[in-house]
């Protein structure tokens, strides 16, 4: 059996999907999905069984699934890099993981592939390289990439990182992400106004050395995140910590213009002041390193920017944004 805790969400869904397409449907999705609108993710999907995240802990603390279940992914999270409810964000990201990793002790067998995050390398000024000796140094700028930082830490701690896998994801994008509100990428929340009136809005750079739109990121679509994710169920690669991305940094620009692509149209773009209270936590440049992925043997070929936009803007957010 494979779990996959946030399974109704943006990755847990699509890597639920190309498990299907792989041939598993001994599924265990674990999530939340109070009143938002993921389920629909789920319409697609075929699994064994569905058990809230709450229920979930208790029964697998319990030993109601004895030693059934030979991976678990660990991708259910409070994602919102906006969160200010530090207690939730330290129960629900932190300790939760404390207690699937801890289970994991007595169950040596059980690959445990957990997410951690782009954001736990604060303004990016030590780099953003996934070497596990760098930890401590690390300092996220928001209480979300601090709550997966401090699993991070403890993980490392307690020696569990050398039978345990943690995926700093980047900025990923693409289908099944329409529940997830505010925290959608900048091309879900981009699309309407684009198809609409052939103009998308950036924020302004609040920074001497960065012009408008110049901002860059690591983005990276979500099927490839997906495939590098299932690399370490596939191959019995090296325990321990991995950056998810590309290797390469694109502007907002790119991005903005990727989309226009897409579309056929005629680049409009329109820059805003950034909200006062995002600038100190804002990061101007990420990229992921991926020298630890590639030598664990990882090749998969990451689309580039202008095809991975393309397939999300013209195959799915012409849509309802899903995979179906």
């Amino acid at each position: 059996m494979i779990v996959i805790t946030g399974g109704a969400g943006f990755i847990g869904s699509v890597l639920a999907r190309r498990l299907n397409d792989a041939g598993h449907s001994d599924l265990l999705i674990v999530d939340h999905l109070g009143s938002s609108e993921k389920w629909k993710n789920l319409v697609p999907l075929a699994f064994t069984d569905y058990i809230d995240r709450g229920d979930f802990i208790e029964r697998l603390e319990h030993g109601d699934f004895g030693d059934d279940i030979d991976v678990v992914f660990h991708l259910g999270a409070c994602s919102s890099t906006t969160e200010t409810n530090a207690d939730y964000l330290m129960e629900n990201n932190y300790r939760y993981s404390v207690r699937i990793a801890a289970w994991r002790e007595t169950h040596r067998k059980t690959r445990l592939i957990y997410a951690s995050s782009a954001a736990t390398y604060g303004n990016g000024e030590l780099g953003y390289s996934d070497d596990e000796s760098r930890l401590h140094a690390l300092r996220p700028l928001n209480m979300y990439g601090y709550s997966k930082h401090l699993f991070d830490l403890h993980a490392h701690r307690c020696g569990w990182l050398s039978e345990i896998v943690g995926l700093k994801y980047f900025n990923v994008f693409g289908p099944n992400e329409v529940h997830k509100g505010d925290m959608r990428s900048v091309v879900n929340k981009a699309y309407p106004r684009l198809r609409d009136e052939g103009i998308i809005t950036l924020f302004e750079s609040h920074r001497s050395d960065y012009e408008n739109g110049a901002q860059r990121r690591d983005f990276v679509y979500v099927k490839d995140a997906v495939d590098m994710t299932l690399f370490f169920m596939e191959h019995r690669a090296p325990a321990g910590i991995y950056n998810i991305g590309t290797g390469c940094s694109r502007s907002w620009n790119d991005l903005a213009n990727a989309m226009f692509a897409a579309l056929g149209a005629k680049p409009n773009i329109s820059y805003i002041p950034m909200p006062e209270t995002l600038r100190p936590k804002y990061q101007y440049f990420t990229q992921a390193d991926t020298a630890k992925l590639l030598t664990a043997g990882c090749r998969v070929r990451c689309r580039t920017l202008e095809e991975s936009v393309a397939e999300y803007v013209c195959d799915y957010l012409s849509g309802d944004g899903r995979i179906s």
